[in-house]
């Protein structure tokens, strides 16, 4: 993580881009590309999750459900369960996804996670 404030309990959002995201094995599977904040309640709900790609070519871009991330001191990154496999199989984002519910009841049920609006 680039953040200068390593033993705060909140970071800025500039911070948090890039930072390195590890499946449960430890293995690197991509980094942080940008979050998305719910408007009217401030919270984060995804964290945009690039991987693939070679020298930041065709990188692939699927938004994580918040809470499948935790933060790990000792590895500077988020962890997840979630792997490269399921990543690539994962409902595929289009630039209309984030005006459909359903769309982001797939997500939510794909990664078996609460969805945050309920």
């Amino acid at each position: 993580m680039k953040t200068s404030h390593q033993n705060q309990t909140w970071i800025s959002s500039d911070d948090v881009q890039g930072t390195d995201v590890f499946d449960i094995k430890g293995s690197h599977i991509g980094e942080i590309d940008h979050l998305i904040i719910e408007k009217m309640s401030g919270r984060v709900i995804y964290g945009v999750l690039s991987f693939g790609g070679f020298i930041g070519l065709g990188k692939s871009h699927y938004p994580i459900p918040w809470k499948k991330l935790t933060y790990d001191k000792s590895k500077g990154g988020f962890c997840t369960d979630i792997s490269e496999e399921q990543l690539r199989d994962a409902p595929e984002f289009r630039e209309d996804s984030w005006s459909d519910r359903e769309w982001e009841s797939s997500i939510h049920s794909y990664y078996d996670v609460p969805p945050y609006w309920l």
